[in-house]
């Protein structure tokens, strides 16, 4: 196919196309004239992953380039997903304690609690992981606004983390092609974290639905946005009407 078909076929512009072939993240198609060149489909699923990674990965061109060598050299699913998942960012959200000694003093605890959490799980993740790294910035954070968990709490937390990495395997297994499961890592690593958050906070309303109406009362949140000062049949001008439709906030 020619680059135009490319572009429409992978919904990439053209001059992005030319960009990545200048950078050496898609390979050059083959020549058909001194200016023209022809693509085949692993340029569109080579795109399709470079898309994916910058877009919904947000990852820079030098760290695409490099997930992309990761990926090519990769000889299993599991080789493929941990390059995903080493690349993309971890969140973490970390605030420096009052000085430097205290600061250390925060991290080699909060160090020290995570290794023993590790250890306990029998999990295997070396000290270098980012996302070793990444759950000892949040736990000295936690630390900081005493808002810290027991450590059983926090293994509770993480047998439910191990379930949902299973799955994720599970479903990965059956993809042979390195580039259709990196795909498939952007879209679990990148886009799926929010959609679990989300099922949380849903089971978090049901549960605090379900244990309200079991006590016998209600509780309504209202959105400001959605109450607007109105007069009831001539009376109460000052009283607040809810727009029908309008409203985010539901008795609970």
């Amino acid at each position: 196919m020619k680059i135009s078909e490319l572009s429409r076929r992978t919904g990439v512009p053209v001059a992005s196309i030319k960009y990545f072939r200048r950078q050496g993240l898609l390979p050059a198609g083959r020549a058909t004239a001194a200016t023209l060149a022809e693509y085949g489909e692993e340029h569109a699923e080579r795109l399709r992953l470079i898309k994916a990674l910058t877009t919904l990965g947000g990852l820079s061109i030098a760290a695409t380039r490099d997930v992309l060598g990761a990926v090519d050299q990769a000889h299993s699913s599991e080789g493929a997903l941990g390059a995903i998942s080493y690349a993309l960012p971890v969140p973490v959200a970390a605030q420096p304690a009052a000085g430097p000694e205290e600061e250390a003093e925060a991290e080699a605890s909060a160090g020290a609690e995570v290794t023993e959490l590790l250890a306990a799980l029998e999990w295997q993740a070396p000290g270098t992981s980012p996302h070793v790294k990444g759950l000892t910035s949040a736990l000295k954070e936690l630390r900081r606004l005493d808002a810290r968990y027991a450590p059983g709490e926090l293994a509770a937390y993480a047998r439910l983390a191990e379930s949902v990495a299973r799955l994720d395997l599970e479903r990965a297994a059956g993809l042979d092609d390195p580039v259709a499961l990196a795909e498939r890592a952007v879209i679990v690593l990148a886009i799926c974290a929010p959609v679990f958050e989300l099922l949380r906070r849903l089971a978090q309303e049901d549960q605090v639905r379900r244990r309200v109406a079991a006590g016998g009362g209600a509780v309504a949140v209202a959105d400001a946005a959605a109450v607007e000062p109105a007069a009831v049949d001539g009376e109460h001008d000052d009283l607040p009407r809810v727009r029908p439709g309008r409203s985010r906030g539901t008795p609970v």
